[in-house]
């Protein structure tokens, strides 16, 4: 949005109009400056950014009261959610130790232009998770949950990777041979991942608001064996309680049961999950993993694709309705009216406010990776989607490479924030992109200048997660901190081999680096 250049550029216009005025004769002040100061403020919180500091270009008056604080922290508020408005607001006290603390404008703009990321890595006290991928994380009431996930089993990796180098060069003299290894590895992947945990582990990392998370972290393995192990699941936050969907177990079989987890915080920094079977009724999506998922308004759950029987990619979509509560839930399939997003896997669902949500990438079924981004709304009886296309030669450079097996968390300012992943000679990536949700819905009702708007690469200070697909993320109340476990990552397999394969079990600490 570039606020302050805007507000710059304003403040000039301001001062020429000033002293123009000075030199003609009084015209009547116009209708707005008759009204009081309340009222102007309660159309102020109504208009975006842009129109709220073009209104302050205009004299001296309005230019102080489109700058207050009340202001620009109600605008915040409106646009990040009281929740993340109000973790910020205790965060920017605790660092300025209640001194004078940035005005709310000033925050607005640093996020903004946001333009880079801070990273650490965490240190761990005592026993930590086994490595391992396409598990899940969550932060739920300041304790980081994670389950399932595969990791390293009775697979012949050295066989499968020799087999990947094979296909690859095979792909490169456009042998019908090479899509057809191409086609068996990764069934092959799909069925015989690893080897599935039914392990769960809890660390207190704080809830986002006031005092900064604990240098060093202690994990607590908790009671195991319900759910039953799985990797390539879903694990979905609502409120404080989790919401557990599908996922595939190391014998390859699909599952499409659904559970709930709720938190129960005990003392000593000490936590438990209770987990029971939700009653779903006759109807539910077919068995199914590596599917996108995501909560709306804490209302709805919404899935997306993923692998079903014999490896084949789904497209279809489905919403569960919790409008009733835990007790009991419906399943039910929308979405299915033209045009609708290719069938894949590996892909990401990400709601951005309201009833839309956004998805990116994936694997296709082809075994083609994705790099296309589709908009999905459920304000209407019958849910649409659609697809925002842009012209590459004009965005060229501002776009993210295709890529399956990413995350694509909400952070702060309406910003999705896609990290890792792989392509489709399985390359992993380290680059962590942000699609700017108010530029997507502008370009979306038809500003097609916003297209370079869209995307933006970050930056990334201090230790870099380095490369890796398939790995757990999930974001703290604020919106300014990302926590990410695990994936697969680069390794040799033997010293002179270039095609690594290797589980991490790391946990990583991301922050949006902003001046305040």
């Amino acid at each position: 949005m570039g606020c302050d250049g805007a507000a710059g550029g304003g403040g000039e216009r301001m001062e020429e109009d000033e002293a123009g005025a000075s030199t003609s004769s009084s015209s009547p002040p116009p209708p707005i400056a008759q009204l009081g100061y309340d009222q102007v403020l309660s159309i102020l919180r109504l208009l975006p950014p842009e129109a709220v500091l073009s209104f302050a270009a205009t004299c001296r008056a309005f230019r102080a009261w489109a700058s207050t604080d009340a202001l620009w922290e109600a605008l915040c508020r409106r646009d990040w959610g009281a929740r993340a408005t109000a973790a910020l607001a205790e965060r920017r006290h605790d660092r300025h130790g209640g001194g004078l603390q940035a005005p709310w404008r000033r925050v607005y703009a640093e996020v903004a232009r946001l333009g880079a990321l801070s990273a650490r890595r965490v240190p761990v006290r005592g026993a930590s998770p086994r490595p391992r991928a396409s598990h899940s994380l969550n932060l739920v009431a300041g304790w980081l949950v994670l389950f399932g996930g595969g990791c390293e089993g009775d697979v012949n990796w050295p066989q499968i990777l020799d087999a990947m180098q094979t296909m690859w060069i095979l792909q490169e003299t456009s042998s019908d041979l090479g899509v057809m290894v191409m086609s068996v590895l990764h069934q092959v992947l799909d069925f015989y991942g690893g080897h599935h945990l039914d392990d769960t582990w809890v660390a207190y990392a704080g809830t986002g608001a006031g005092n900064r998370p604990p240098a060093i972290l202690s994990w607590q393995q908790l009671a195991s064996g319900t759910p039953g192990g799985r990797f390539s699941h879903s694990c979905t936050l609502v409120g404080d309680t989790l919401v557990l969907f599908g996922g595939i177990t190391d014998q390859g079989q699909r599952l499409n049961d659904t559970w709930i987890g709720q938190i129960f915080s005990e003392e000593h920094r000490r936590m438990r999950i209770s987990w029971r079977l939700l009653e779903v009724g006759p109807l539910a999506p077919p068995p199914r993993g590596a599917h996108a998922a995501c909560c709306v308004d804490e209302k709805f759950i919404v899935i997306h694709g993923g692998v079903g029987l014999y490896g084949s990619r789904l497209g279809d979509t489905w919403l569960l309705d919790l409008s009733n509560g835990f007790q009991s839930a419906s399943w039910h399939q929308v979405g299915n009216t033209w045009p609708l997003p290719p069938p894949r896997s590996g892909h990401s669902l990400t709601w951005i406010g309201g009833t839309r949500m956004v998805l990116f990438g994936g694997r296709g079924s082809e075994f083609e990776v994705l790099n296309d981004v589709w908009l999905f709304d459920i304000s209407d009886q019958y849910p649409k989607w659609k697809e925002l296309k842009y012209d590459l030669s004009s965005a060229l450079g501002e776009l993210p490479f295709p890529r399956v097996g990413h995350s694509a968390i909400l952070a702060l300012g309406g910003k999705v924030l896609v990290y890792g992943g792989e392509d489709s000679q399985m390359r992993r990536k380290d680059d962590f992109w942000i699609l700017d949700t108010p530029a997507l819905l502008q370009y979306e009702s038809g500003s097609k200048k916003m297209t370079k708007k869209m995307w933006k690469k970050l930056r990334i200070d201090g230790q870099c997660p380095n490369y890796r697909s398939f790995h757990g993320a999930c974001v703290d109340t604020s919106g300014c901190c990302v926590y990410i476990f695990g994936g697969m990552v680069d390794g040799l397999v033997h010293p002179a081999e270039a095609w690594g394969l290797r589980f991490d079990g790391h946990l990583y600490q991301v922050e949006l680096l902003l001046h305040l």
